[in-house]
């Protein structure tokens, strides 16, 4: 009896917590596709017909166009440079011994202690810096306003987290496989990228899906680096909030809402699958 309460307990708070976040997306949702006469007259009911106007003036008008190809371009880029380094780092530090081991570990070590946003503003004049030496080369600067830069940023203050987690998989793989790809020829980078890589898809899984939300949702960084015209997603929906606050008109703001929210879940409905199988092959190799 106390294993079936304990389970409807359970049950009963997973329900309540999934309640608390589905409301809310539900209700943006909603919002964005109404008129303002109908936000302001009814808030909680549901909208007469699809106002699909709202999304084609935030697109347009509010640029959030633009500002969305900026924020798949950073990410996507970014994704591919922590992935180029991170990956061949950890084979590296998992299954060779090298002089200065323990050192490169414990400085990846404190690197996950180190949150980005605390030392954005040195970056920030660390780059402001190299654009007044190149100035005589490029006027107009390179590093600031960069999208390029700021993936670089990303992928650069991710690497400790993603070559631990990575390592810390690559370890938990028998060598046996290794021994056996070697024995029939093939060389170290063969053996990482044809034997090791595939065994440890799980783990390159959510180092993707959990950097994707730290590049895609991030709003300090992006604001600092991207101070022109060039912005993020985040940093448009902001103005856009400041806009339309201005002008009382939240069906835009909410439809950039659900602009922003849309391509996390579906990157989250690819992947759940390789994530949950991933944690479990996880739970049985410990």
């Amino acid at each position: 009896m106390s294993i079936k309460l304990g389970r409807g307990l359970t049950y009963a708070l997973v329900g309540v917590m999934a309640l608390l976040i589905a409301v809310p997306v539900a209700w943006v949702l909603f919002a964005s596709l109404k008129t303002k006469g109908e936000f302001y007259g009814s808030p909680w009911a549901l909208p007469e017909g699809l106002h699909l106007r709202n999304y084609v003036d935030a697109f347009v008008t509010a640029r959030m166009g633009r500002y969305f190809l900026t924020s798949v371009v950073v990410t996507l880029f970014g994704l591919l440079l922590v992935l180029a380094v991170a990956v061949p780092a950890a084979y590296v530090v998992a299954r060779y011994e090298f002089r200065g081991k323990a050192v490169v570990e414990t400085l990846l070590m404190a690197g996950l202690f180190i949150n980005v946003n605390y030392i954005v503003v040195p970056i920030f004049l660390m780059l402001v810096d190299w654009d007044r030496a190149l100035v005589g080369v490029l006027p107009d600067g390179f590093f600031i306003d960069n999208p390029g830069v700021l993936s670089l940023v990303y992928a650069a203050t991710s690497i400790p987290f993603t070559i631990y987690l990575l390592t810390a998989y690559f370890r938990t793989i028998p060598k046996d496989y290794e021994e056996a790809a070697s024995l029939d020829g093939a060389s170290r980078f063969r053996v990482m990228t044809k034997v090791m890589l595939p065994m440890a898809r799980p783990a390159v899984t959510t180092v993707i899906l959990f950097n994707f939300l730290a590049y895609w949702n991030d709003f300090i960084i992006a604001l600092t680096l991207l101070p022109g015209d060039g912005k993020t997603l985040q940093v448009g929906l902001l103005n856009l909030m400041t806009a339309q606050k201005a002008a009382a008109d939240y069906g835009r703001l909410y439809a950039g809402m659900v602009i922003v929210i849309v391509p996390v879940l579906i990157v989250y409905a690819l992947i759940q699958r390789r994530l949950i199988e991933g944690m479990a092959a996880g739970g049985v190799k410990g």
